[in-house]
């Protein structure tokens, strides 16, 4: 579902669940992350700042959505360069992306479209697999 071109890169992508050591007192558990630095992989967690972070919305209860808002708050606090959270349950995807003021407002994915990672060119998502529907439909010979 994620096709990413980063062979040759010290990229590496790591699925909860995953301990990420922010500081001494706050470790964070993400659905998915993506981490550029090999020194930062210890034996037993990730030290430091991911490059990246993916959350999952749970379709259960709201009272985990907030705690995912939460997360988003902390890691912007935290310096997370870019922070996605996908809605399963309504087949979007926002990217929030890191600025000198925090994150923006968010840029909002549909299930038909591609989500390429603004901070790491090698990541992109085809929504419509990581929701299970059809995909965009190609336009047919002759339509121009």
């Amino acid at each position: 579902m994620i096709k990413a071109r980063y062979g040759g890169t010290p990229c590496r992508p790591f699925v909860a669940p995953t301990d990420v050591k922010l500081s001494e007192s706050d470790v964070v558990h993400p659905g998915i992350l993506m981490l550029c630095d090999p020194a930062r992989i210890t034996p037993g967690h990730i030290e430091g700042v991911p490059d990246l972070i993916v959350e999952v919305l749970s379709p259960g209860t709201s009272a985990k959505n907030l705690r995912v808002r939460d997360k988003k708050a902390f890691y912007e606090r935290a310096g997370v360069r870019e922070c996605l959270v996908v809605d399963p349950l309504e087949q979007y995807a926002i990217r929030f992306l890191l600025g000198a003021d925090g994150y923006d407002k968010g840029t909002v994915f549909a299930a038909d479209e591609v989500l390429r990672s603004a901070t790491l060119e090698a990541v992109e998502v085809s929504l419509w697999e990581v929701f299970e529907v059809p995909g965009p439909a190609s336009a047919a010979p002759g339509d121009d």
